[in-house]
């Protein structure tokens, strides 16, 4: 099996928002970012297409040309009660918690990078890694970090060393 894991193209909303599982559109630049992301990755030979359902990922999988399989284990992680709030606007007494150990702290009624891990992981372990298929999924910083993470033996608190840009492909 081959894998690309493709991070979305640039969303549409301003900077200092928390939007992980916020289903936001992308900016105007998006035709150029999947020409980009299109040159990166055999199209001919991708046989299976799996997608977040948020609409900046499913919007992308859509040029793949393939049936695509949304999957919500691909979603970003929920920031529950801080959804689409400014990262300011946030109560440093739930905000604080969170940034000394966010790879364990549950976000208020949303969760951890840990259970966002988890889910990603059950997602990876349901393919089947043995097949010569080519496989594009499309999905958000968080579960591709996660993923490459415990693909590259790094631990999750570590792993925001793994740097992963608007439309930036990944092959595995």
């Amino acid at each position: 099996m081959e894998l690309y894991l493709v991070r979305h193209t640039t969303p549409n909303i301003e900077k200092g928002i928390c939007y992980g599982q916020s289903d936001i559109g992308v900016t105007d630049t998006f035709p150029e970012e999947v020409k980009e992301i299109h040159k990166q990755i055999p199209l001919d030979a991708i046989t299976k297409v799996y997608s977040s359902p948020l609409q900046r990922c499913r919007l992308l999988a859509k040029t793949f040309s393939k049936e695509i399989i949304l999957d919500k284990r691909l979603k970003e992680l929920n920031f529950g009660d801080w959804e689409l709030k400014s990262w300011d606007a946030i109560p440093s007494e739930q905000l604080t918690p969170w940034m000394k150990d966010f790879v364990h702290v549950q976000v208020p009624f949303g969760e951890s990078y840990t259970m966002l891990q988890t889910r990603v992981l059950d997602f990876y372990h349901s393919l089947d890694s043995q097949s010569d298929e080519k496989i594009a999924v499309i999905s958000h910083a968080g579960p591709i970090r996660a993923l490459l993470a415990h693909l590259q033996n790094i631990s999750l608190k570590d792993s925001f060393d793994i740097k992963i840009a608007y439309s930036e492909v990944f092959r595995i």
